[in-house]
């Protein structure tokens, strides 16, 4: 080895350093989480309207996992078409939003093991008689709405075969396209399903007579830091194990989608 060569192995040791350095270690050292989340998900990250506080099951795990760090907690606004790049471009650490697994993600973003499972649901308006039960929805005539971004774009593609597809650019688009009867039915999950009932006067849930299509929830980090996505997985051993997650998904009223093991 040379004298140059040491001397520049020298020089470039602490950029080698602070680049293989986790994202756990800046968390601790700058003693901040933050954390994507999106703002108008019921039952797991929703910004009530009237008290301007996160409620929902993953923003208040998230508040569990920065105590577990000691560090302080930092939301970041996000949305189900932009998490991706909020989670590769650094904007956040982690994604903690119900997030569904599924295979086009998979190749972008790492997976936690999964908190939640949820099926698939409709929802349509009480005085639509076109749609009386599951059945009713992939027929001809019948316009069904989705998210864009969301992963119900991609399993209804597959499945519809009769019914028209109507993808929209966002959640409250497809409330509007079926509360407005331009839409007979929008695709979603029991969260939000949940909201719906809850808080408007118009709204029929359908349900799927048997299982239609399950996805699993979990969280997303970056690829490539397996000592920070360790850590993510003992905090989600932990509160299996110590009761935290069933205590948060009763306090949200989430028992039927939550995955105790």
């Amino acid at each position: 080895m040379t004298l140059k060569f040491l001397i520049v192995l020298i020089f470039l040791a602490p950029f080698y350093l602070f680049a293989q350095e986790s994202k756990l270690d800046k968390i601790i050292l700058e003693k901040n989480l933050k954390v994507c989340i999106w703002p108008e998900y019921f039952g797991i990250s929703y910004l009530d309207p009237r008290t301007q506080k996160l409620i929902g099951i993953d923003s208040d795990l998230a508040k569990e996992l920065a105590k577990d760090l000691k560090v302080n907690l930092e939301f970041v606004e996000s949305s189900f078409p932009t998490f991706i790049s909020d989670i590769i471009e650094n904007r956040c650490d982690i994604a903690m939003f119900a997030i569904g697994n599924t295979e086009s993600r998979r190749t972008k973003v790492r997976f936690t093991t999964p908190h939640l499972e949820s099926d698939i649901y409709a929802i349509t308006t009480k005085n639509n008689k076109k749609i009386e039960n599951w059945d009713d929805i992939d027929k001809e005539g019948i316009v069904v709405a989705i998210a864009k971004g969301t992963y119900h774009e991609p399993v209804m593609k597959e499945k519809l075969k009769n019914a028209k597809l109507l993808v929209v650019n966002s959640m409250h688009a497809r409330e509007q396209e079926v509360e407005s009867g331009r839409a007979d039915v929008f695709m979603t999950d029991y969260p939000f399903a949940k909201r719906m009932l809850a808080q408007t006067n118009w709204a029929k849930l359908i349900s799927p007579k048997s299982t239609y299509h399950l996805t699993s929830y979990a969280w997303t980090v970056a690829y490539g830091d397996d000592k920070f996505y360790n850590r993510i997985e003992k905090f989600i051993s932990d509160i299996k194990i110590d009761g935290r997650l069933y205590e948060i998904a009763k306090q949200n009223e989430l028992m039927p989608i939550v995955k105790l093991k």
